[in-house]
């Protein structure tokens, strides 16, 4: 896991290194702090890591500091817990939504369940053409209607051909205009309205993507989104061809919501589970002598 996750924060490393060239056991607490700032991680959570580190850091400190980021209480639901398990994808167009399907439903395969996808993204062709592609390549089914066709449809026709056919996994993709247009706010809505007519307590899962490349500057987006239709996890896209890796903490910090998965390159199986110790390992490890 940790070759995947040094393979993601590539950029971040080199960032890191830029600041500080060479490994030490020990680091002065202005270093630590130039670090973060140049991972992308927010001042004031910088300041708020820095309090009561003394001015020389070992790694211990440093990886209590940072681990500390991630000690809230938080949701975690399981896609063992209702069959069919239907997650709703949502985010803004460029953030690698539709890929991130793909990358799930592939993941979902390999760990031997049925998949079926719904091309809920009517407001772009393309969307729905990507989405048919990739089912096509991994072989699941993909409910898909034209362009400017009532989303909600392709939500409850997923949904039920799920229950027809006993498929345990539905991952339906949304529209994803800018989060500011409240006509989309509207249609999301509806959207988890439907779902839950054609199977109560659907969705079961929200997952928002977001764009690794953008940063801490994701934060007021994911807060749209979660004022919608409130957002039960994240999956930050990216993160191999960006430096901003460290904006991780600062959406943690601000979000407090489960970050169940990152994307790690574009192949279907480049989807890891996040995990937090890990995470600050990583950086960590480009920080201090092991």
């Amino acid at each position: 896991m940790l070759g995947f996750l040094k393979k993601a924060f590539g950029k971040t490393e080199e960032a890191i290194k830029e600041v500080l060239p060479e490994k030490k056991k020990i680091i002065d607490k202005e270093e630590f702090e130039e670090v973060l700032l140049e991972a992308d991680v927010q001042y004031d959570l910088i300041e708020r890591l820095l309090e009561g580190l003394p001015d020389r850091i070992n790694r211990t400190q440093a990886y209590n500091s940072l681990i500390s980021v991630f000690q809230y209480r938080a949701e975690w639901i399981d896609p063992e817990s209702h069959t069919p398990f239907v997650e709703m994808i949502i985010g803004v167009n460029g953030a690698g939504k539709t890929t991130t399907i793909a990358k799930l439903a592939y993941r979902y395969l390999q760990e031997g369940h049925s998949v079926i996808l719904g091309a809920g993204d009517t407001f772009r062709a393309a969307a729905i053409e990507q989405l048919s592609r990739w089912a096509e390549r991994l072989g699941v089914p993909v409910v898909a209607t034209r362009q400017g066709h009532d989303p909600s449809a392709v939500v409850f026709d997923t949904i039920r051909s799920a229950m027809a056919k006993g498929i345990e996994r539905v991952i339906v993709d949304t529209a994803g205009r800018l989060h500011t247009q409240s006509n989309l706010a509207e249609e999301l809505k509806k959207m988890v309205r439907v779902a839950d007519k054609a199977l109560p307590g659907a969705p079961h899962r929200k997952l928002l993507i977001l764009d690794g490349t953008q940063g801490s500057s994701t934060i007021n987006q994911a807060r749209a989104f979660d004022e919608m239709v409130g957002i039960d996890g994240l999956i930050v896209t990216k993160l191999d061809g960006t430096a901003k890796g460290g904006a991780i903490l600062s959406i943690a910090d601000e979000l407090k919501m489960p970050i169940y998965f990152i994307g790690t390159g574009e192949r279907p199986e480049d989807l890891v589970p996040f995990r937090a110790d890990e995470y600050v390992h990583t950086i960590l490890d480009e920080i201090f002598v092991s």
